[in-house]
């Protein structure tokens, strides 16, 4: 298998990135993550936070953004070009696809926005929760918003597709063309609780899901836990560490 860089979402540390975001970096750069994918910058220059995960061998593998419009798209491209970023990813909460038709129109506006940020050599892509993963009408409301938007990419949240009751093995092998970004989460997978496990103590068969994506378009492995019931730097740190001997994933260590 081809070893695909690891990256963590920024959400995952927030609470000690409020609190210390340059230290924050170090430490994940010292686990040996390759890439970081930003949600916010607690307050910090772009420049500076560019230049120190520079310094610290690490790159953006991309960005959670607010959802490029036509009034938005120059600031993000801005803030995203100083990071080194060239893939936006936004989403929308469950009341945006109550219906068809509003699944339809929230399409539309991943289909504007992947225009919007094209000009500017960016993509953007569509981050999911378990809600994507209804149905209307037989289809998931993920395979809808992926057919009316076809230029947009997906980054799969593996463990919110499989708390949706949908098979993330099945799903990446399905989508794999427009998998560039998978999310790694971990969890027991019980009805109501969104309590995570580091990667690899969990339910989630990782092999197979990171095994049935296309090794030409996947581009990072990216390590998200929303919350966690252990000290979650642990928790990075373990996933990290269950990636790389798993060789599923490759590090800077």
């Amino acid at each position: 298998m081809q070893l695909k860089p690891i990256s963590i979402q920024l959400y995952t540390v927030r609470e000690a990135a409020a609190q210390d975001f340059p230290g924050t970096l170090r430490k994940i750069a010292d686990i040996g993550y390759k890439g970081i994918e930003y949600a916010g910058l607690h307050g910090h220059d772009p420049k500076e936070i560019a230049k120190l995960v520079s310094d610290l061998g690490m790159k953006a593998s991309s960005s959670h953004a607010g959802l490029p419009t036509p009034e938005s798209v120059g600031a993000i491209v801005e803030t995203e070009a100083v990071l080194g970023n060239t893939r936006i990813i936004s989403g929308f909460g469950p009341d945006a696809f109550k219906t068809v038709d509003a699944v339809k129109e929230a399409a539309a506006k991943f289909n504007k926005a992947t225009e919007l940020v094209k000009p500017h050599g960016m993509t953007f892509g569509m981050h999911n929760h378990w809600w994507e993963f209804d149905t209307i009408d037989g289809k998931y409301i993920y395979d809808i918003l992926l057919a009316e938007a076809p230029d947009m990419f997906s980054e799969l949240d593996v463990y919110w597709c499989a708390f949706g009751h949908a098979d993330p093995v099945a799903v990446v092998s399905k989508n794999k063309s427009r998998l560039p970004l998978l999310h790694i989460k971990d969890g027991m997978l019980e009805e109501g609780k969104h309590v995570h496990t580091a990667v690899g103590s969990g339910k989630l068969d990782m092999p197979a899901i990171v095994g049935a994506a296309d090794p030409n378009v996947l581009k990072w492995l990216i390590v998200e836990l929303d919350a966690c019931e252990t000290d979650m730097m642990e928790a990075v740190r373990k996933s990290y560490e269950y990636l790389t001997s798993s060789g599923l994933g490759e590090g800077n260590k």
